[in-house]
């Protein structure tokens, strides 16, 4: 018996690895986090159990997870996203450690990367920024001392922000030192959804087009350099002249 921790991806039912989509077809337990897993993601299973966690606290999951363990069954733990990046998971995974319960983790498709593609965007060019931060807005949750965003926005890196479109004005006062007013960034919502939508701007004027879309909840803050600048050195793996292992 194992449980496995899959990465439902964003939304987009198609944007689940293969290895996911099998296991989720053939465990005989589900538990998916239906606050943010589509039921489309769920197609084509035989499962004897199906549950959302949404209406479940974590000493509930745990005892479905035992009851299925004690009896020999296989458990999809259903995420969206990658359930390492903000997935909950670590602290179902200190349980089953604790009770002896194998478990695997399958990555999936991140919300970065999902806004990332409906941007057309590389979030890494030469010259502009070879870094990429995934952060939070502190809310309920305190950040550790050194990773506030006024702190990381020091490094000019692009930024991925989760959590924090109801605290935008906030955001950008912190990001505004250090990144400067016409900083490029997008609010994407709920990216790769069937009601997806987003807004692109500069620190200046983001603020007002959220507004305008009224976007509350489900949404990630991208911002960047790389999300404006055509700017930028070509690439050595594909220059010509550039010799490597396969280009001689």
């Amino acid at each position: 018996m194992t449980v496995y921790f899959i990465g439902a991806g964003p939304g987009d039912p198609e944007l689940i690895t293969v290895k996911g989509q099998r296991l989720i077809r053939s465990c005989p337990v589900i538990i998916y986090a239906g606050s943010l897993v589509p039921a489309a993601v769920l197609e084509g299973h035989r499962a004897e159990q199906v549950v959302n966690s949404a209406e479940l606290h974590l000493e509930q999951i745990i005892e479905l997870i035992k009851t299925a363990h004690a009896n020999g069954q296989d458990v999809a733990r259903v995420h969206s996203g990658d359930p390492s990046l903000y997935g909950a998971i670590g602290e179902q995974i200190r349980y089953l450690r604790e009770l002896d319960i194998p478990f695997e983790i399958i990555p999936g498709v991140t919300a970065t990367a999902a806004c990332a593609a409906l941007l057309g965007a590389e979030l890494t060019l030469p010259d502009v920024s070879q870094s990429v931060i995934l952060t939070r807005y502190a809310d309920k949750t305190a950040m550790p001392a050194g990773e506030e965003l006024g702190s990381l926005a020091q490094h000019g890196a692009t930024m991925a922000i989760h959590l924090g479109v109801n605290h935008l004005e906030k955001i950008l006062a912190e990001l505004l030192p250090h990144y400067g007013a016409d900083c490029p960034i997008a609010v994407i919502h709920r990216a790769t959804w069937p009601d997806q939508d987003w807004v692109v701007g500069t620190l200046a004027d983001i603020a007002g087009k959220v507004q305008a879309k009224g976007f509350r909840r489900t949404a990630l803050i991208l911002v960047g350099r790389v999300l404006g600048s055509d700017h930028f050195s070509e690439s050595s793996l594909y220059r010509a002249g550039h010799a490597h292992l396969y280009r001689p």
